[in-house]
């Protein structure tokens, strides 16, 4: 880090705190050769997350999205809203933890999933019945079958 002052590379951290909205830390720093203090700000680098959709074009990931899903597969369901948000938060935390900049819409479907057929079958059958596109009334039988096997 260089002094904005004399522009020489070494300082020492006086003090350091974080900010009010704790998203990044702020430090006051010496310069070990001129003396002067300055401030900097540490913050996590937000990498955006593209979703791949299923006609190849990219956009940027949206939790509403996961969010707005759910809510319209679990209506008038005993799944609560935090139930909802958790599903979301943790799809988002499992796609960032990976450290993947691009994930197919495909892959964050299947998490959705995976995570609803464990919380409430109901709401699973019905997002899975909009998400793969059911074209009739056998394959739909045809998951109800696999749910039912599971």
């Amino acid at each position: 880090m260089k002094c904005p002052f004399c522009a020489y590379e070494e300082s020492k951290v006086v003090d350091s705190r974080s900010t009010e909205d704790h998203t990044a830390i702020r430090r006051r720093r010496e310069c070990l050769k001129c003396n002067k203090r300055y401030t900097t700000y540490e913050k996590i680098e937000d990498i955006p997350i593209l979703v791949i959709k299923k006609d190849s074009t990219r956009e940027n990931f949206n939790k509403e999205k996961i969010i707005n899903g759910l809510i319209t597969a679990c209506q008038k369901r005993p799944v609560s809203r935090k139930q909802i948000e958790d599903i979301a938060d943790d799809i988002e935390k499992n796609i960032s933890n990976r450290m993947l900049t691009e994930v197919a819409s495909e892959y964050i479907g299947e998490m959705i999933m995976d995570r609803l057929k464990d919380i409430d079958e109901v709401s699973y059958v019905r997002f899975a019945s909009v998400y793969r596109q059911f074209k009739d009334i056998n394959t739909f039988l045809e998951e109800i079958k696999n749910l039912m096997t599971k």
